[in-house]
């Protein structure tokens, strides 16, 4: 095919998973008022599912630090369009969370078939670990890390001088940004499998700066979680696993590589 017969097929593949982004939007959009008040403003209550359930943990284990103070944050609007702007901004990122499996998968029916039979034989099951990891990102992001930083947050303080009003498109956007950052960070093992493919990141180079990754870790989840270690650790392992995986399939990838470029010498 010529160039412009591959941008006319990569035309429709695009289209469609916009096609698929947009429906889901305008579903969120129809359904906005409990869609909003539920799930948007959850992590931002005391009684959300993942406090509650903290509570109980520190309960059986005696450990108080683990139940949130009663808080609930309360969101004021300055702006005109502020609302019609927040409901259009989340319904758009529900929607692509929703249609991201549908819509990776276009982008990978474009892609597949510029690939060599070898390429295509290590590739896959790629569309299944790519989803099933952003989703697992954005699950983490949204009921972990979300209620725990804006907890933080909200009670952060100065000076008792100062008060928080939290704004409608602040709150939105934050979430927003947490929830997708963490669903991007989740494909950090198919990153990563790609660097090493390239030659650019080697397993020796993720063991040597293994501690430095997990510093940042530990150093952020202080940040947002209750000043004990048991919630700490309890956020910041399962990026100790991500970490650890990656470091394993560039391992597997890189004796493969080996392997095979030692073979082909021999030949």
């Amino acid at each position: 095919m010529t160039f412009l017969e591959h941008l006319e097929i990569l035309r429709w593949h695009i289209i469609r998973s916009v096609a698929s982004i947009l429906v889901f939007g305008v579903i969120a959009f129809i359904f906005s008022e409990y869609l909003f008040g539920e799930v948007i403003m959850g992590p931002g209550r005391s009684d959300f599912i993942t406090f509650k359930l903290f509570c109980e943990l520190g309960q059986k284990l005696n450990l108080p630090a683990l139940c949130i103070d009663e808080f609930k944050i309360t969101l004021y609007n300055r702006d005109i369009a502020g609302q019609f702007m927040a409901d259009i901004k989340y319904s758009v990122m529900l929607g692509f969370i929703c249609a991201f499996p549908y819509a990776f998968f276009e982008i990978w029916r474009f892609i597949k078939p510029g690939l060599h039979t070898e390429e295509k034989s290590a590739s896959r099951g790629a569309v299944f670990f790519v989803t099933t990891l952003f989703i697992l990102g954005v699950c983490f992001g949204y009921f972990i890390i979300s209620p725990f930083s804006f907890n933080f947050l909200y009670h952060y303080s100065i000076t008792a001088e100062f008060q928080n009003e939290i704004d409608l498109s602040s709150y939105v956007g934050f979430l927003a940004t947490l929830v997708l950052a963490c669903g991007i960070t989740f494909q950090l093992p198919v990153i990563v499998y790609f660097l090493t493919k390239a030659g650019i990141v080697t397993p020796n180079y993720l063991k040597t700066y293994r501690r430095h990754a997990f510093i940042i870790i530990l150093f952020l989840s202080a940040m947002i979680t209750p000043p004990d270690v048991f919630t700490q650790l309890l956020v910041s392992f399962p990026l100790f696993i991500l970490y650890e995986i990656s470091i394993l399939v560039s391992k597997s990838l890189y004796n493969k590589i080996s392997k095979d470029l030692v073979k082909h010498e021999s030949e």
